[in-house]
């Protein structure tokens, strides 16, 4: 039986043409699919190359981390080793009198202090200022005429302040109220 129908297409007529177009629509399909998967592909490859770089970047930040932390004091140490060497040399001193010692102390202090000062400390030494209790601890208090109340008379102990923030707080005797 033969299609005289012009708008149906005839089957027999048609000869594959249908089949055709549904092995091309396949094939670009196919080969969409195909490009997609390779640029999955890439696009997993860079992620885990990324992870990667990401995870090198934290052990390194980590090793760099580790060793700022175990050689912090390096610098300071190293300033403090002639100041050291210093103190060695006048105790090995045996024949040296009480003036000489003092003299080699005076000058290994110095030092010393170059040294804190250069690193952020500040020595903490009130005598005379007012009670300042962010800085100062009294531990006694006395009775004077010579200075008006809270002012520091006497310092026991010097403190220290290091870049702005206290370290150890002055251990002062203050003039009381009258």
């Amino acid at each position: 039986m033969h299609n005289n129908d012009p708008h149906v297409p005839d089957p027999a007529q048609d000869g594959g043409v249908a089949d055709n177009g549904v092995n091309a629509d396949l094939d670009a399909l196919t080969a969409k699919l195909t490009a997609l998967e390779s640029e999955l592909a890439g696009a997993r490859e860079t992620v885990l190359r990324e992870r990667a770089e990401i995870e090198n970047q934290r052990r390194r930040l980590q090793r760099d981390l580790d060793n700022a932390r175990r050689f912090a004091n390096e610098k300071l140490l190293g300033e403090l080793l002639p100041v050291y060497d210093g103190i060695v040399l006048g105790l090995a001193n045996e024949s040296a009198d009480a003036k000489t010692l003092r003299e080699g102390l005076d000058l290994t202090l110095k030092q010393l202090e170059k040294v804190i000062q250069g690193n952020g400390l500040s020595v903490i030494d009130p005598l005379h200022q007012p009670f300042n209790p962010e800085h100062h601890q009294a531990i006694s208090s006395v009775t004077s005429n010579e200075h008006v109340p809270g002012t520091v008379v006497a310092v026991v102990q010097k403190g220290f302040v290091l870049n702005d923030r206290l370290l150890r707080p002055a251990l002062v005797a203050v003039v009381g109220d009258h």
